[in-house]
């Protein structure tokens, strides 16, 4: 089963427990895969692509 729910910088600041300004910053950064969707130049990505980045950033944080 997959989640295909659409999530903006507010959901993905909530999952993982820090504001939407440091989202932005991530994707400013290049540290946030690229949108699954743009709707009126909004970025959207969804839920389960920021699991997957989740899971890989704890992944990766002790190296």
């Amino acid at each position: 089963m997959t989640d295909r729910d659409l999530w903006s910088y507010r959901e993905i600041a909530a999952h993982i427990g820090v504001q939407p300004d440091t989202v932005r910053s991530y994707r400013k950064n290049g540290q946030l895969p690229p949108p699954d969707l743009t709707h009126s130049g909004r970025p959207y990505w969804h839920a389960d692509t920021i699991r997957h980045w989740v899971a890989g950033r704890a992944r990766n944080r002790g190296k």
